[in-house]
């Protein structure tokens, strides 16, 4: 699922790709899309982009002379969890390019496209930054400490430290794989009360006798939560535009993988939390774990497993897979599932009314109901039905997320 640094990736793409171009004509939205319409035509426009935590403000900007006259339109996109841009020829637009915008002639047309497989992604017109939404981990930083600092008297921090690092109303921006590469490093067990962690942040005053070098040295050496929270997101951006351009691939996948430390590596416990989504950890899960909940440990075949072979090992393959879906003639039959005992395809619906208090682009587990024993039948037997479980919307599958 993309994270701060994903989006800031992405809008760093969208800036250097689009720099030179010159687009034109009406925006096209994929007739699937539940998202809105984008009202929006122009003879030539250019394209700017700017992230902040976990959503991204795209602007199409009249340019001089262009006709009809009119003012720039602003969206802002949440990429739910396999959003992403790509810029392609017209012709040959990849599969669930949900939105397109079209260079104007002359030269080759090119599309700027939001493709998103799993059409979690949400785009809304007018430019305005979620509300409710905290100050940006990676461009806000001082805003977003005082932002936490000052409301650790909110109920959000009774919860364990590693279900408040999901909460985006103080940390905009961190994400799953983020919150335990973060808790990792500083050792701290993510079923620890948020508010016994945080709280000795507020005491905490460098040497006013130190010089300025001194000050910033010693912040680099022994950094605190909050720091880390600004820092780590640093580091997945400095590792280069993984899966925004052409070089996107398995390369860039395993830069990515060889920086992890904790999140789905082997030797790591992990465990589910309340809102179902998976923490990885080592050593005590601290005293707020869940009751009866099983801790399970990252073996070292699964984490030789590469990104199409599972979807757990990390965000970034979801995120950035454009692989076409098999195609109709490759999927089994209805006769050849009833024989290999295989459950019906179904669809995927898009949750509604997700909260800032958890990550809000990861749609919640589905309770699973008890199943009722059919009651017996005399006469002809029927046919037994084969019925589809029901369909998880955990992005990461039933072991990490």
């Amino acid at each position: 699922m993309p994270e701060g640094p994903e989006l800031h990736l992405a809008s760093h793409f969208v800036n250097e790709a689009c720099r030179e171009l010159v687009f034109g004509g009406c925006v096209e939205k994929s007739p699937v899309s539940r998202n809105p319409e984008v009202p929006f035509e122009s003879s030539a426009y250019s394209i700017s982009a700017l992230a902040r935590g976990k959503e991204l403000r795209l602007t199409l900007s009249p340019l001089p002379g262009a006709q009809p006259h009119r003012e720039p339109l602003a969206l802002v996109f949440r990429f739910g969890m396999t959003g992403s841009f790509q810029l392609v020829p017209s012709d040959a637009l990849p599969p669930h390019a949900h939105l397109r915008f079209y260079t104007a002639p002359p030269g080759p047309r090119l599309a700027l496209c939001f493709v998103d497989i799993r059409r979690f992604g949400r785009w809304d017109l007018g430019g305005e930054w979620q509300p409710g939404r905290g100050p940006c981990v990676l461009l806000e930083y001082e805003q977003f400490r005082e932002n936490v600092l000052r409301n650790l008297a909110d109920k959000a921090f009774d919860r364990p430290i590693c279900e408040a690092l999901l909460d985006q109303r103080f940390f905009n921006g961190i994400g799953n794989y983020l919150r335990a590469e973060i808790l990792y490093r500083l050792r701290i067990p993510p079923f620890e009360k948020a508010r016994t962690v945080l709280e000795a942040l507020q005491q905490r005053r460098p040497s006013p006798e130190l010089t300025l070098s001194q000050k910033i040295r010693a912040k680099l050496q022994n950094p605190d939560l909050l720091e880390l929270c600004h820092s780590v997101p640093k580091e997945v951006v400095q590792l280069g535009g993984k899966g925004y351009g052409s070089e996107s691939g398995e390369e860039d996948f395993a830069a990515f993988r060889a920086w992890l430390q904790c999140y789905s590596t082997p030797g790591m416990s992990s465990l589910r939390d309340r809102h179902g989504r998976t923490i990885w950890f080592q050593g005590d899960p601290g005293p707020l774990a869940p009751k009866g909940g099983k801790s399970r440990k990252k073996s070292s075949q699964e984490a030789q497993q590469g990104p199409e072979d599972r979807v757990e090992g990390s965000s970034r393959p979801c995120v950035f897979s454009t692989q076409d879906p098999p195609s109709p003639n490759k999927a089994p039959s209805r006769t050849r599932r009833a024989q290999r005992g295989l459950p019906k395809q179904t669809t995927a619906q898009v949750p509604e009314g997700t909260s800032l208090q958890q990550d809000p682009e990861a749609p919640p587990v589905p309770d699973k109901g008890k199943r009722r024993r059919r009651p017996a039948t005399s006469g002809r037997h029927r046919t037994q039905k084969i019925k589809a479980d029901t369909p998880s919307l955990e992005p990461e599958g039933t072991s990490a997320s």
